[in-house]
């Protein structure tokens, strides 16, 4: 766990990841490149501010290819609402690196894209807000955040079989929704 001194972008917190939702288009590739980058540039900023050296994230980034019509409104909700969970802030809209306070109508942020799931939520910048805000606030189901949470660490697909079928039917190769450990072997 890296902690961020005076001055640091993520000023005197404990941070041991991140979390982002990207549309990485159609050069899926390049996701981890960009990830790369963004790890890199990171460690030789907080290195540099702070005198120090080596890593400053344990490990390889994962990901998880989100079924965006079932889960990519769920997914931004569990993202921005980690900091709440780790303690860091009492409500979604405090935390200031989130695009929570965009989202709920607190501050405009113009470099951010709103996707087509978060914009059908009202007709008006505000109506937007204020649903936005709500939903955060509602009872998230269980299955839901175990879906989520475990497909993030493990790397899987973050959706139904039938999209982890749609998914294999593209790529050519069996991907499935797998549960921990190693499959077991039939006995017989």
């Amino acid at each position: 766990m890296a902690k961020f001194g005076e001055g640091s972008i993520l000023q005197n917190l404990e941070v041991n990841h991140v979390h982002l939702v990207i549309d990485p288009g159609e050069h899926i590739e390049k996701l981890g490149l960009l990830m790369k980058r963004v790890a890199g540039r990171q460690t030789r900023y907080v290195n540099r501010l702070e005198g120090r050296s080596g890593s400053l994230w344990e490990g390889r980034y994962k990901s998880s290819p989100i079924n965006a019509c079932e889960y990519l409104l769920a997914c931004c909700r569990y993202v921005e609402l980690n900091p709440v969970r780790a303690g860091m802030v009492a409500e979604p809209e405090q935390y200031q690196w989130s695009s929570c306070q965009s989202k709920t109508g607190t501050t405009k942020v113009p470099w951010l894209d709103y996707d087509p799931f978060y914009l059908s939520l009202g007709e008006t910048t505000e109506e937007r807000a204020k649903n936005y805000k709500k939903w955060l606030h509602e009872t998230v189901p269980k299955k839901e955040w175990k879906l989520i949470r475990e497909a993030g660490q493990r790397g899987q697909l973050t959706g139904s079989p039938a999209f982890a079928e749609e998914i294999s039917a593209m790529l050519g190769r069996r991907v499935e929704l797998r549960g921990p450990g190693r499959p077991k072997k039939n006995k017989g």
